[in-house]
């Protein structure tokens, strides 16, 4: 059962609201008053809060959640129904929560998605339950108390792509979660505490105290690793080691260059020279960027306001252009200077989201004669890759504390949006949710 203080603390709290003068983000004062309550609230509790390992959770215990209601109307702290995990899901005391662009599309309505929803989709987070009738193998792997990491692809495992390996295309994944927002028996697992009504799932609704996850996305995260920085794992390096090993297939010596450095295409670079590229090329706008780009694995940088992209990219492999292009922001024209930084025979990835209904135009002649490739890639393989990316973090190979850039805590969720919003988050930035 839930420990008396936390049982007292859901039980006492209410909902907090926020207004905005800008859209969903949160104000200043506001964010400070529901600071200054929690510590307060923390501090005459004189404890912390238990160890999920040391408790079933209640049925009728509540959490906290980040509720995005509508573009233009303001984010919300509401309190939820502790969610119920049914057969092959796992409920999680979240830990952090990273901050994706693809949420941030969401909150600006540039991708429609079911509202009222509780995004977040990069989560790392402490075993608290087991749905009834998950499988003894599941338990085993993923017993209570044990510290985990999730993808935010979270395939069913049954479907005709999960069955050859391709979770990636989970056919329920789409078909439910990101079509309705909800898990795959075709529900939420959010439900207000004050009126019952239900709220959206984008991914697992990572912005909360508590999310419900199926078991396939899940991946046991070693005490070696923080829970913080490991949350990038789920989307922001889970998303570029798809790119990298599934859609550009790097080889050893091979040129890459990557258009956007922001959470995903910093980590395209340091997965581009884990697998042995030879010119690694980063480019964006902000000389800031670029100049961490460099500690991340780029041999060389370009500032697209400055330069030619695509001449520059030609001039530094030689007049050829890429072997492999990678587009991470989603817009037209960096899509066209993707494609048309590719040398012959080149791969033109593209895994940025755009606003929904951006087209990209591309060369008809110059794709068929010279076998330009474009490809699109959305993520990676939970149940293959997943493990393989902790082990190159466990190993040092990828940089997590040089991936994340800034903290948060979860009454800030709206300022880090705001942050990202406004393109001063280099690299990534975590909500701590503990």
């Amino acid at each position: 059962m839930i420990r008396t203080a936390i049982a007292k603390r859901f039980l006492s709290s209410k909902p907090h609201t926020f207004s905005s003068s800008s859209s969903w983000f949160l104000t200043t004062s506001n964010r400070r008053s529901l600071h200054k309550s929690t510590q307060n609230e923390n501090n005459s509790n004189n404890s912390s809060p238990p160890s999920a390992s040391a408790y079933h959770v209640s049925s009728g215990g509540y959490m906290r959640g980040a509720v995005f209601w509508e573009p233009n109307k303001p984010l919300s702290i509401e309190e939820f129904h502790m969610p119920r995990p049914k057969s092959g899901e796992i409920l999680i005391k979240t830990q952090a929560c990273g901050v994706c662009h693809s949420d941030l599309h969401v909150l600006k309505g540039e991708l429609p998605f079911a509202s009222p929803c509780v995004v977040g989709h990069e989560i790392t987070g402490e075993v608290v339950e087991h749905g009834p009738q998950t499988d003894n193998k599941t338990i085993a792997r993923l017993p209570i108390g044990s510290r985990v990491v999730g993808a935010f692809i979270m395939p069913c495992g049954n479907c005709s792509y999960c069955s050859k390996g391709h979770d990636d295309l989970c056919e329920d994944f789409f078909a439910y979660n990101r079509a309705k927002g909800t898990l795959y028996d075709g529900e939420t697992r959010l439900f207000l505490r004050d009126n019952g009504k239900p709220v959206f799932m984008y991914s697992m609704g990572g912005f909360a105290e508590y999310c419900v996850v199926p078991a396939n996305a899940l991946c046991t995260l070693p005490s070696s690793l923080p829970y913080t920085e490991s949350a990038i794992l789920g989307c922001a390096v889970f998303t570029a080691y798809g790119a990298m090993a599934h859609a550009a297939e790097v080889r050893a010596g091979d040129s890459v260059a990557v258009i956007g450095i922001g959470g995903v295409g910093s980590s395209c670079l340091q997965i581009a020279r884990a697998f042995g590229a030879s010119d690694i090329i980063a480019v964006d706008v902000q000389d800031e960027k670029l100049q961490k780009a460099k500690a991340l694995g780029a041999t060389h940088t370009i500032n697209a306001l400055q330069e030619d992209v695509i001449e520059r990219i030609k001039e530094i492999t030689g007049g050829f252009g890429a072997d492999i292009a990678v587009e991470a922001l989603g817009k037209p024209k960096t899509f066209l200077q993707c494609v048309q930084s590719v040398k012959d025979g080149g791969k033109a990835v593209m895994i940025g989201l755009s606003e929904s209904g951006a087209v990209g135009t591309i060369d008809i002649n110059r794709l068929v004669r010279r076998k330009i490739k474009v490809i699109g890639s959305y993520g990676g393989r939970a149940r293959q890759d997943l493990p393989k990316l902790i082990k190159l973090a466990e190993s040092g190979i990828f940089n997590l504390s040089d991936a994340v850039t800034r903290k948060y805590k979860f009454d800030e969720a709206a300022q880090a949006f705001d942050d990202l919003n406004k393109g001063i988050i280099i690299n990534r930035a975590v909500v701590e949710i503990q």
